[in-house]
């Protein structure tokens, strides 16, 4: 007989938070991305109780929950210390990272504040992809840094032959910026588990806070 395996970590509900993480998480509000669309943020996270075990679960094959979290003091003090909260939809980044570093054959690193960050960090501009759990800064793969256009042009290219349906841009695009980091993002997804509250339980009061 088949057992059904539960992930390990316990699924909340953001609006049911006690207030500093409902005010840092906004769980279910609408934010504006750069070109002024609404986008809806996660409703639903994994509830990380200690850091131990965020550097013990592995999220998908050569990727473990500790190295999407790794945040400085710009991240909101109520999520310095445990328990912690990420949305639910970092497994599927996880998940696409793995496809990633199997095509490169070695490490992939994410960059400090590079993985999930609240919408109260104080790098989160706009809607930022990096809010709902699906996007990734490197800055390095294997031993070679990605400090160069040509080796972040290198890269951008392997992972846009592995993952076609992914964003995949050099991180501080645009005027003013240096490009020393390889961004990748799977857009403004959000994830409902099964075990997670239904809709019932969502009160009509609370759409749209």
């Amino acid at each position: 007989m088949n057992e059904t395996r539960r992930f390990p970590l316990r699924i909340v509900d953001g609006r049911r938070l006690a207030e500093p993480y409902r005010q840092t998480l906004k769980a279910g509000a609408l934010i504006v991305d750069e070109e002024g669309r609404a986008r809806r943020l996660p409703r639903f996270f994994y509830e990380i109780d200690s850091w131990l075990t965020a550097r013990e679960l592995v999220l998908a094959p050569n990727f473990q929950l500790h190295e999407f979290i790794q945040t400085d003091v710009r991240e909101a003090p109520v999520l310095h210390g445990f328990p912690r909260y990420v949305p639910c939809a970092l497994v599927l980044l996880a998940a696409q990272l793995s496809i990633f570093r199997d095509r490169l054959g070695t490490l992939v690193h994410i960059a400090a504040n590079g993985g999930y960050r609240s919408p109260a960090h104080q790098r989160s501009r706009a809607a930022s992809p990096h809010c709902w759990g699906t996007a990734v800064n490197i800055y390095q793969i294997g031993d070679e840094m990605l400090d160069t256009p040509e080796a972040i042009d290198k890269y951008a290219e392997i992972g846009r032959q592995a993952l076609p349906h992914v964003t995949i841009r050099p991180y501080g695009h645009g005027p003013g910026f240096t490009d020393d980091h390889l961004h990748l993002d799977l857009g403004y997804v959000t994830v409902v588990p099964r075990e997670a509250a239904g809709e019932e339980e969502w009160g009509p009061e609370e759409d749209g806070a």
